[in-house]
This record gives structure tokens, sequence and C-alpha cells, in this order.
């Protein structure tokens, strides 16, 4: 497929640990989209860009309204970092070019979408927050093509602490759990935060062992109610050594998804899926950011996406997510 835009996709944070292997997947994806791996170590970003190949190396202060940038172009602005100052958002806006966050929490979103707001033509935003920026959300809206309706949809990922990624990903992981207020779930209808001993809950993982997981709240809750009629929707969040690691292997991630309600054949029902990665948390974060910005220039799945706020699950179709999240090395598994 052609390529529709000359300037390139401007990754901030693209030296780090998940936003070059975003720039590689972007690569394979598409040998000739060119990209600009920016960030404040000028040297890292070449190192990356040349290993990236067909991509240059940006100095950038995110501190800046402009970025530090001065007359250059971009065709869209990924953020792998938390901007607590929105300047890369602001940025895009003001070049009228597609924007990618994936660093916010629920209680965090508002300052993004009073932007849009205020500019709802400028720029597309896809709000990513999502686990692993729709990961979970995505598959979960494909295997749910089984049902006629939902009641329950619960979610639990596996996270190994060794596969945090860099410095940005651990700040992020401290802030959303740390500071963060009580975890939203919807239960029987209502939106709730929720505290005490419902915060916690035993998931059992692919293996089989039972594990206790926290409630945690990424944007899949959001997504998932506004896609969906399900009743009850929780995200939980089991951090600690994973199955494979357990064994002396390198660390993998995995995703749990269980769902309940009527099936297609008018009987009620229930569905387990077990998502794995045996690269861990990273390959997938990088291929799903990769969907989102080749479907905001328009290189898949349709045409160049309009000015909007924006979901993954709006723009991408789910049975294509979860067919490249296999093709990339995610094992996916309907358990009896």
């Amino acid at each position: 497929m052609a390529i529709r835009t000359h300037h390139p996709v401007l990754i901030v944070g693209g030296s780090g640990v998940v936003g070059a292997q975003a720039a590689q997947t972007l690569r394979r994806l598409h040998p000739d989209l060119p990209i600009a791996i920016g960030g404040r170590n000028l040297d890292r970003a070449k190192k990356t860009a040349l290993e990236v190949g067909k991509a240059e190396a940006v100095e950038l202060d995110i501190g800046q309204s402009n970025l530090g940038l001065s007359d250059q172009r971009f065709g869209a602005v990924v953020m792998f970092a938390k901007d607590d100052t929105l300047n890369g958002l602001k940025y895009a806006q003001a070049q009228r070019i597609p924007y990618v966050g994936i660093s916010s929490g629920v209680f965090e979103v508002g300052p993004e979408m009073a932007l849009h707001i205020h500019a709802p033509t400028k720029a597309p935003i896809l709000m990513g927050s999502q686990w692993l920026v729709g990961a979970a959300t995505l598959p979960t809206l494909e295997f749910a093509k089984e049902f006629q309706s939902l009641e329950t949809i619960e979610l639990a990922a596996v996270f190994d602490e060794q596969d945090m990624g860099g410095p940005a990903a651990a700040a992020d992981y401290e802030r959303l759990t740390k500071a963060a207020p009580s975890p939203l779930i919807l239960k029987d209808g209502k939106w709730r935060w929720i505290n005490g001993e419902e915060t916690t809950r035993h998931v059992k993982d692919r293996e089989g062992a039972v594990r206790e997981a926290a409630t945690y709240t990424p944007l899949d809750v959001l997504s998932l109610a506004t896609a969906t009629d399900a009743r009850s929707i929780r995200f939980d969040l089991v951090y600690g050594e994973s199955a494979t690691r357990k064994r002396g292997e390198p660390f993998s991630t995995e995703i749990i998804i269980e769902l309940k309600g009527r099936l297609k054949n008018g009987q009620v029902g229930n569905a387990r899926y077990e998502l794995f990665h045996p690269g861990g948390q990273a390959p997938v974060t990088a291929l799903s950011v990769a969907m989102a910005v080749e479907r905001l220039l328009g290189l898949a799945g349709g045409e160049q996406v309009e000015p909007g706020l924006y979901f993954p699950e709006s723009l991408i179709d789910p049975a294509y997510a979860l067919r490249r999240h296999q093709e990339f090395g995610m094992e996916v598994r309907r358990a009896s």
C-alpha cells in the first residue's frame, strides 16, 4: 500500500525499550514509512534510528510548547512518556496531525478530553491507555461475538516484575498504582470506586496456578462498557513472577479474559480465553501502537482518520488486531 504521508511519524521516547520496539514493528509493517526517533538524548536516538533503518533522530524538549522543534514537519505524534504538560498533544493539534497517547489512567483523562473539546476539528486523538494499548480490549470484543448479550467481563493480566521496560514505564506504573485514587469498576450497571477487600481477586493463570490480583484501572473498563452491554466489568493485575520465569525461563506476559452472558444459542454460558506472549509486554505494546499509527494514517483498515477523540476499538477491527497479535507471537487458547 502506498504511503500517504511524506512526513515522518514522530515517536517521542522512541529510543526507550518499548518505543524502539514500536519503531521496529512499524518498519516491519510498513517498510517505506518515514519515522523520526525523538528524545532528550540525541546520541541514543541516532543509534535507534540507525537500527530501525530509513529513520531520523530528533532532539526533543517536551517541556517546551513546540517540543523544542523548529520548522520540522511530522505526520503523527506518538507519546511514549507521561506528558504532564500535554505539549505533545498541543503540538499535534497545532500541526493538525494524529496523536497517540498511552500513559494516562482513568482518573487523568480530563485534561486530554478538554483539549479536544476546545478544538474538536484540529487533530485525530487516540486515547490508547488501555492495557498494552488495546491488547486486552480488542480480543475481548472479538470473543464477545459468540454472545447475544454479556453480563460480566472479567479481565486479568500477569505482569512480570522484570518486564517493566524503561524508567518511563516504571514511573507510569508507580503513579497509576500508588498515587491513583481507588480503582474504578462497573458492577451491576453502576460505576463504583472500590476499596478494601473488593480490590483483590484470585485468578487462575494459564498453567492453573491461583494468583492474587489487585484491581487496576486502565481505560479498558471505559472501552468495554461503551462497546458492550455488560453490566459488570473489572480489570485485575497480577504483578509478580510469571509462570515461565518460575521455571527458569525468560519472563512472559498473560491476559486472561472471562466472559459470562447469553450465548447465540440462547443459553446462559461463559467463555475463558488465555492470551500469552513469551516475549513479555513490550512486543505486544509495540504492535498495538503500530496498529494505531497505521490506522490513523490510513495505511490499514480504512481511510485516514478525521479529527476526533477515539479509543482503539473505535478505529481498529478486533479480528484484524487479534490476527496481527498472533502473527507477532501471541498464543491464544480457549480454555475448557
